[in-house]
């Protein structure tokens, strides 16, 4: 079964939903919020797409970061910023199994196979 990592209140997390819902493709949705990100997991992403493409620098809560917390980023210190600020991660995360797509769009989803 197909994973959608996000947060519920993500408007992008909301249309990868409605589309899904709306192909009638079976998936279960995890909230950071609500069920958490394991150090695991991440570390994963960050080993496959990297941790640049991970690492959502248009939002809010990287925007409310101190400079300090900010600058001279590495792979280590944007792991342990997404593990303490899950909403720091770009989403959604749609995981089918065999790929990780990051972000949402109508035409890489409707190109995957169930």
């Amino acid at each position: 079964m197909w994973t959608l990592y996000g947060i519920a209140n993500c408007d992008t997390v909301r249309r990868a939903r409605r589309y899904l819902d709306g192909v009638g493709q079976d998936y279960q949705f995890h909230d950071f919020r609500r069920d958490g990100l394991s150090e695991t997991l991440l570390r994963d992403w960050v080993a496959e797409v990297g941790w640049e493409t991970l690492l959502n620098r248009r939002g809010l809560t990287w925007r409310r970061l101190p400079e300090a917390a900010r600058s001279d980023l590495n792979q280590e210190r944007a792991a342990g910023l997404m593990l303490e600020n899950p909403t720091l991660i770009k989403r959604p995360i749609l995981d089918t199994g065999t790929q990780r797509i990051i972000g949402f769009s109508e035409d890489r989803y409707a190109n995957l196979s169930p």
